[in-house]
């Protein structure tokens, strides 16, 4: 199944497979690999007024093959984290390594 299109998990619908395919996520392997989290930040990145906590939800759910409504509650908590930290670290924009 891991070289299966991405378009074969419940809940990515169009609009998600070509988000995920720009970002480089073609299979399903592609999201197994880097993870909910990771795609995300990737799209986050790429379409920051697009993307919302609810993609971070349906690729978690979609993964576990299930609704994100179904989600556990302590993993929701637990992307909302991942989400905030992601949001911050767009809010800041890049950082140097070294200073100039």
């Amino acid at each position: 199944m891991s070289d299966a299109a991405i378009d074969t998990l419940p809940g990515i619908g169009p609009v998600t497979q070509s988000r995920l395919e720009e970002a480089g996520i073609r299979t399903v392997g592609d999201l197994r690999s880097m993870g909910s989290v990771e795609a995300y930040r990737r799209l986050k990145f790429m379409l920051p007024r697009q993307v919302s906590l609810n993609a971070l939800y349906a690729l978690e759910a979609a993964l576990r093959g299930c609704h994100w409504l179904d989600l556990p509650q302590d993993v929701k908590a637990d992307l909302q984290q991942q989400g905030r930290i992601i949001d911050e670290a767009l809010r800041r924009g890049g950082v140097t390594r070294c200073a100039l």
